[in-house]
């Protein structure tokens, strides 16, 4: 796992993406976050079938990490399903940047893990391995393209000084 870095991001499914907010926000000094509804995402293989998963995200900053809550706004089985009902909370995944996701992801299988989930939003393909039985959560991976990259930037900087003012804004 040492060739992962350390984590860019972690993430938690919440049942509320509204309340998830505030309660970062009021409890942890967290924020502001950037929500993105209804994500669109293509491409989906949830543990080797074709699948969809409709998630509402909110991006947030937490000193020098970025905080991502998520909501699941879907029916079916999806990763966020594998470890929490829609009603509950909690730790979800660590992300990681790579500079190969294939790469990557052949030395994660090597390592015993299982990918879960594969997937594409937007330019950026990106990768879930269950960790739950070693770490009590997943692990994502996803190369750092340019617009990746812009939106950690535009999370990070509106963190610094900020008064808490306008906690909740439009990504």
């Amino acid at each position: 796992m040492s060739s992962l870095g350390p984590p860019v991001q972690i993430a938690y499914a919440v049942s509320d993406i509204f309340k998830g907010v505030d309660k970062w926000v009021k409890d942890f000094g967290a924020g502001p976050f950037f929500i993105s509804e209804h994500i669109p995402i293509k491409n989906i293989i949830y543990r080797g079938l074709p699948a969809e998963l409709d998630i509402t995200v909110a991006y947030g900053q937490l000193g020098e990490i970025m905080i991502e809550l998520v909501q699941d706004n879907g029916k079916g089985p999806s990763i966020i399903r594998d470890l929490y009902s829609p009603q509950q909370s909690g730790l979800h995944h660590l992300a990681y940047f790579v500079d190969d996701l294939d790469l990557a992801s052949a030395k994660l299988i090597k390592l015993g893990y299982v990918l879960a989930m594969t997937g594409q939003a937007r330019h950026n393909r990106f990768q879930f391995f269950d960790a739950i039985s070693e770490m009590g959560h997943f692990i994502e991976i996803y190369e750092p393209i340019e617009s990746l990259k812009f939106l950690y930037e535009r999370v990070k900087n509106a963190s610094i000084n900020w008064d808490g003012s306008d906690p909740l804004r439009a990504r």
